[in-house]
């Protein structure tokens, strides 16, 4: 529950600091003196837009901080999960907004998105104003009610995930079906294209070698000439290098005997003269080997030509990427021609998909309409006992196609008065009777849902007398099972509260500024009796007062 709030430089609020008690907090003052200020300012932990305009002082930043008791709310995972501190008995949610506008939100003193701060505040306190009236004519908010009722939280939370499976498989199966008319409309093209690496069979780094081989039979007659020369100069029948080096290392052979100093000069000599000859003799053999073969060269020119031609075409240099392509218009073949198998696949997936989500959706019907049962059991002699002693109340249900929440579309349909067709209630009913409808349905939600704070802002406006003390009691009730803060302007609704904050406005120097007081027991019979009777409060209206203040306890 909400133990304290504190506001700092928040419109007329220079800094303010409630402690809130558990049960009924009521909390009234003079229209204009700020209630709705501090709510304002409440919204802003509940992740609403933050107004710059609402900064009082520009050189200083707003300050909003709530403090929770969260015991026994089972919060551990969300924290966990956020990866932030969790302390079982306390949670301080910040709001701190900067002149320029600029948010930031903390919870544990630990910087959070306003997506993270907004998550948990919706699990710990619900705002329900007029505006929130205007809710009960929607659809998707009936359906919710009913689901509060109906405790089916696990059961729709596993529905969504298996929904949302169920929309990835359409949009595979979409996505599959449109690319397969796209291959279908390309596949002649695309066959067309591997006929051209078919023909070619390429070879992973063949154009290397084929390049060499073209430079090889270009050149062959030069080759040959340089070989030809090489042999002849090496071991030609006339003065060649190798005689010439045989018999220099025989006349070493013979120095070596007088002279140390070159000892071994001949066998050096005499090795790069067998080195010689191995070469001559390698050289004689390639150009041997050698053949001007112009057949061979326009072969390899040829193929290479095709190569070349293929590389530009698909903006590539070497044959290792021409495979590389091959390999993926090879998978696209082959995924248009696997493609009705794979659509078959995903859609037996999704059948199978579509039979699991229908008797999920058939469970939650089933809880649904067994809660519309109990709730409209449970609402009737509520709403009669704030002065809808005709009302009439029903819950049409209607299936449709899957949808986030299930196959079904509710309609609660209301008559107000006796042998009235029941209809929608925006159709048929006052804003006063959708205020009081909210009120009892909030409380039959607070009854069923494990929320630790309702604030109920000015929901009795337009309503007086008898009906007026029974919203103060079904407040009451309320506030057994919640903490129930309730800003009213109506005394038999003050009378129920356990905690009683006045709002008032103070002038001091230049600026007028919001403050709130606690009232004591004392304190709390003067405003109910102030409320009673306008500015003079007399005797009878203390009395009056203290008569109501009895008779709700």
């Amino acid at each position: 529950m909400l133990t304290r709030l504190y506001i700092s430089n928040y419109a007329l609020i220079d800094q303010l600091e409630i402690e809130f008690s558990d049960g009924l907090t009521i909390i009234t003052g003079e229209t204009g003196a700020g209630k709705s200020i501090i709510l304002g300012a409440l919204s802003l932990i509940l992740g609403e837009r933050a107004d710059s305009h609402a900064i009082r002082h520009k050189q200083s930043k707003t300050i909003v901080e709530a403090t929770f008791d969260i015991q026994g709310y089972h919060l551990e995972d969300f924290f966990k999960d956020n990866d932030i501190d969790f302390y079982e008995h306390e949670c301080i949610m910040r709001r701190e907004i900067g002149a320029s506008g600029r948010s930031r939100a903390f919870i544990n003193d630990t910087a959070v998105s306003l997506s993270t701060l907004k998550e948990l505040a919706t699990r710990l306190v619900d705002i329900h104003s007029q505006h929130s009236n205007m809710l009960l004519s929607k659809p998707q908010f009936q359906l919710s009610v009913l689901d509060h009722i109906a405790g089916d939280g696990a059961a729709l939370a596993h529905y969504r995930k298996k929904y949302q499976h169920y929309r990835e498989l359409r949009q595979q199966l979409a996505e599959l079906k449109e690319a397969n008319e796209r291959g279908k409309a390309e596949i002649d093209y695309l066959r067309f294209q591997l006929n051209q690496f078919d023909e070619l069979k390429l070879q992973p780094g063949e154009d290397v070698e084929l390049e060499e081989l073209q430079n090889k039979l270009s050149n062959v007659s030069q080759s040959k000439e340089a070989l030809w020369a090489v042999e002849s100069a090496l071991d030609g029948e006339e003065n060649s290098i190798i005689s010439q080096l045989s018999s220099l290392s025989r006349q070493l052979a013979d120095t070596e005997k007088n002279l140390s100093e070159i000892d071994g000069m001949s066998e050096r000599m005499q090795s790069a003269v067998i080195e010689l000859k191995d070469i001559a003799q390698t050289v004689m053999s390639v150009n041997d080997s050698l053949t001007d073969d112009p057949q061979q060269l326009s072969q390899v020119s040829e193929r290479l030509d095709a190569i070349y031609s293929l590389e530009r075409k698909y903006s590539v240099n070497t044959v290792d990427e021409l495979l590389d392509i091959e390999k993926k218009f090879k998978q696209q073949a082959a995924d248009i021609d696997n493609s009705d198998e794979h659509i078959h696949a995903v859609e037996q997936q999704l059948n199978q998909q579509e039979s699991e989500l229908k008797d999920l959706a058939g469970k939650l019907t089933a809880m649904r309409k067994q809660a519309a049962t109990r709730f409209v059991a449970q609402l009737l002699p509520d709403a009669q006992s704030l002065g809808m002693k005709n009302l009439q109340f029903k819950i049409n249900f209607s299936p449709v196609d899957f949808g986030p929440s299930g196959c079904d579309v509710v309609e609660f349909l209301f008559a107000f008065n006796k042998n009235q067709e029941l209809l929608p209630v925006k159709d048929t009913a006052s804003g006063g009777e959708i205020s009081r409808l909210m009120l009892c349905i909030k409380a039959l939600i607070a009854r069923s849902m494990h929320l630790p704070t309702i604030i109920f802002d000015e929901v009795d406006t337009g309503v007086s007398g008898d009906v007026a003390s029974r919203i103060g009691d079904v407040m009451g009730d309320i506030a057994k099972h919640i903490q129930v803060i309730a800003i009213t302007h109506l005394p038999q609704v003050a009378a129920h509260g356990k905690q009683h904050l006045k709002v008032y406005k103070t002038d001091v120097a230049d600026a007028t500024i919001t403050s709130v007081k606690v009232l004591d027991s004392e304190q709390h019979v003067l405003e109910i009796a102030r409320m009673l009777s306008g500015r003079d409060v007399n005797q009878a209206a203390i009395d009056n007062a203290k008569s109501l203040i009895a008779s709700s306890e």
